[in-house]
């Protein structure tokens, strides 16, 4: 999460426009006699035809992806920095997990189950294909011991006894990660099972993965920590994380292996570098080390080529502006989140930043009313904007000092 702070060495204009959009403080207009006004008009007018805006910076293109569908953004800002087929349906295999271990842990997070809950074992669960942690019918295995068993194992039997726990059987849990899933914005996805195992109308895309994936690390990042550990040993018997970027790059924290036949090999990645979070998805990959190999393309790509910036901290005054008709006669505007743009590497300077401000502002103003907007700007590409809003209330003045604003903003009008 950004601190509270602007930086003070990124600074930004005001920008004149007509009387009657959001623009300057009407005091700037006001001080300008009528001549000054037609001339700069005039320069505006000459100078209109031959302003031509910078382009943008040039960047490699991307590398070359062995893979049906991938996608790499920046988890702070969303954007997408490669991309292909990323809204393409396609199966999940165990990246099914994914949103397994994310019901667990909404869950966990409501108090409606615990870590030390003890679940007993059903035989449907035990008997459950594929990837296994290995836990036996009859026995109680704890909820954290089989979290692990999901996301360092890809235990389909440890998925499907902690759905039953969850829910009380597999299908009533893949409404529950459906209702997740429809929560996220994750639009081409639908859930069947809690396993990956391939079902008919099983399927979700890379951008959804990669929704689930920003959500996971930043709502729950002492249980997204679990996607990190290298292997976990439950009873005698000891498996390695099947993600082996794990191994092989350090800034790699997670996160899920897949693989069917239908699916091909899987994987999303996440990694973190100088405070920039990048995030990978790979579908369809024909090998291990291909789907390995080509999200390391995929990162090494971002993290030298993109930087993400954090420029202005939410809530704090950006600009003081002038209010009539209010107990107080500044206001001062800001934005209300946290402003945060991912721009090609080494362009930082170029970015430009622009505050637009209401001509007039009026009391009574509430917190969060909106006076203007925040846009910042890279050669001829808007990276951002963001509505000013009001960082205080101001009260109506009494009617005597509305008056008083009343006249003079007539007065000064008719002689303008």
């Amino acid at each position: 999460m950004l601190e509270p702070f602007i930086r003070t060495d990124f600074p930004f204009t005001d920008v004149p426009a007509a009387p009657n959009s959001l623009e300057w403080s009407f005091s700037h207009w006001r001080n300008m006699t009528r001549m000054e006004f037609r001339v700069l008009v005039a320069l505006l007018l000459i100078n209109a035809g031959s302003v031509v805006a910078a382009p943008l910076p040039i960047i490699p293109p991307a590398p070359s992806v062995a893979a049906k569908s991938f996608l790499l953004i920046d988890a702070d800002t969303n954007k997408v920095l490669v991309e292909h087929n990323s809204h393409e349906r396609v199966a999940p295999a165990s990246l099914t997990k994914l949103m397994t271990s994310y019901v667990a842990t909404v869950e966990l997070a409501s108090g409606r189950i615990g870590l030390m809950d003890q679940v007993l074992i059903s035989v449907n669960a035990w008997r459950t294909p594929g990837s296994r942690m290995f836990i036996q019918e009859g026995t109680k295995v704890g909820v954290e011991d089989l979290l692990r068993g999901i996301i360092i194992q890809s235990g389909n039997d440890a998925s499907v006894a902690l759905a039953e726990h969850v829910a009380g059987s597999e299908e009533a849990f893949a409404d529950m990660m459906n209702q997740q899933a429809q929560r996220l914005g994750m639009s081409t996805t639908r859930f069947t099972n809690s396993t990956g195992l391939p079902a008919e109308d099983h399927y979700t895309s890379a951008w959804d993965l990669a929704l689930l994936t920003r959500d996971y690390v930043k709502r729950f990042p002492e249980s997204y920590a679990i996607y990190s550990e290298k292997s976990f040993k439950y009873g005698d018997i000891e498996q390695p994380n099947r993600n082996r970027l794990l191994w092989r790059d350090r800034s790699v924290d997670g996160v899920k292996t897949g693989h069917t036949r239908a699916a091909g090999y899987c994987l999303v990645a996440s990694a973190l570098r100088d405070n920039m979070r990048l995030i990978s998805v790979v579908m369809g990959a024909d090998s291990d080390d291909s789907r390995m190999r080509e999200s390391q393309k995929l990162l090494s790509y971002g993290f030298r080529y993109f930087e993400t910036q954090q420029l202005y901290a939410a809530n704090v005054p950006l600009k003081t502006a002038e209010v009539w008709y209010g107990e107080s006669e500044s206001l001062d505007v800001g934005v209300g989140d946290p402003v945060v743009i991912t721009i090609p590497r080494g362009h930082y300077n170029d970015v430009e930043a622009e505050l637009k401000i209401a001509r007039i502002i009026e009391a009574p103003i509430s917190i969060g009313d909106e006076f203007g907007e925040l846009r910042l700007s890279l050669g001829d590409e808007l990276v951002y904007s963001a509505p000013l809003i009001a960082l205080q209330g101001i009260d109506e003045a009494g009617i005597f000092a509305r008056i008083g604003d009343f006249l003079y903003l007539f007065f000064n009008q008719l002689f303008d």
